[in-house]
């Protein structure tokens, strides 16, 4: 549009007739004569203003967004921080309470065999010695230990020393194919000698081989001389599986061992000796089996000609003819079978 006088006229004139009306809307409060047109311009213009309002928003919004982006980062950094803190805190008293739960069932073990023990953890297993089944414990001749040592946990044997350097000793564990130790059946006192065998159950061969041995039969240590390498009555393991002994000098068994070689981490060493044998006094208790219900005893009434009743043993425990509602066939009815049954408990 040029800028001309008439133009400016107009613009004077437009701008005057804009005050009027805003001076007559005024005035006329909510009876204004402009209210009819107010309403028909929101209908026309209505939509149009949503439309734009709905393009201009999210714009406003992601300006707004990178404004505060720098608080929202450092937030998100704190919450994944003390996350991170608390997931760790977590996993200790986890940790703890699992070494506790051992220590536990360790001093339990030892307290029943009466055996001194020091406690050691696990810091390494497979030691560089080759592939045998070892592990390092943060317990060594500074500590008072030496070797051959027994080597235990809240379950069980678990091998014993055989390298003990100034702060660390290396274990052979009882699975090891060059582990052997001597053991005494539970409650029958069968001797054998049982043998690691890796992954597998141990293998123990008994020496006699008419030995009543079955799945389930318990074993411990028999102990040494001098109580070296192993004392006695530490548990080591169950039988699962009896071979037949197909007349051999010695029999043939297998036996899981109480303790998880492969999940090790508190454990135990021996040094000082029981006073006496702890025999089994260190195996678990076995639940008892639940008692078999006794059978209810059942007594056999036969009714005789002349209405006597007779139990089992020719005993006369009543007579039909007492009773006027008996039937015929010598079956009495309501107290009669009743009266018949006291009598033939009793008598029983």
């Amino acid at each position: 549009m040029r800028d001309t006088r008439e133009s400016r006229l107009l613009l004077v004139l437009l701008i005057a007739i804009a005050f009027a009306l805003i001076t007559v809307d005024i005035r006329g409060g909510e009876e204004s004569p402009v209210d009819g047109a107010r309403q028909a311009a929101a209908t026309v213009f209505g939509p149009v203003e949503n439309g734009v309002a709905a393009a201009v928003d999210p714009v406003g919004n992601a300006i707004g967004a990178v404004r505060d982006s720098g608080d929202r980062h450092d937030r998100i950094a704190a919450l994944e921080h003390e996350n991170a803190e608390l997931k760790t805190r977590l996993g200790s008293d986890d940790r703890n309470s699992s070494k506790v739960r051992q220590l536990d069932s360790m001093l339990k073990t030892a307290g029943a065999g009466q055996y001194g023990i020091k406690a050691a953890q696990v810091v390494a297993i497979g030691a560089a010695q080759g592939f045998s089944w070892t592990i390092t414990i943060d317990a060594g001749a500074n500590d008072g230990l030496k070797r051959d040592m027994t080597v235990l946990n809240g379950q069980g044997l678990v091998g014993r020393i055989t390298t003990v350097g100034p702060n660390t000793a290396t274990v052979l564990l009882a699975n090891d194919p060059d582990f052997t130790v001597g053991t005494r059946m539970e409650k029958t006192d069968e001797l054998g000698f049982a043998t690691g065998q890796g992954s597998r159950p141990l293998s123990v061969q008994f020496l006699n081989g008419k030995a009543e041995v079955k799945k389930g039969d318990r074993l411990v240590t028999f102990g040494s001389s001098k109580d070296k390498p192993f004392v006695p009555g530490v548990p080591v393991g169950e039988v699962v599986r009896v071979d037949p002994s197909g007349g051999d000098l010695t029999r043939t068994v297998y036996v899981r061992p109480f303790v998880g070689f492969t999940k090790l981490d508190v454990v135990g060493i021996v040094v000082q000796t029981p006073r006496e044998d702890p025999r089994d006094l260190v195996l678990p208790k076995q639940p008892a089996k639940p008692a078999k219900p006794k059978p209810t005893p059942t007594v056999t009434v036969t009714a005789q000609p002349n209405g006597d009743l007779v139990d089992g043993s020719g005993k006369v425990v009543g007579n039909i003819n007492e009773n006027p509602d008996a039937d015929a066939s010598g079956n009495t009815d309501g107290d009669a079978d009743t009266a018949a049954g006291d009598a033939a408990n009793e008598q029983e």
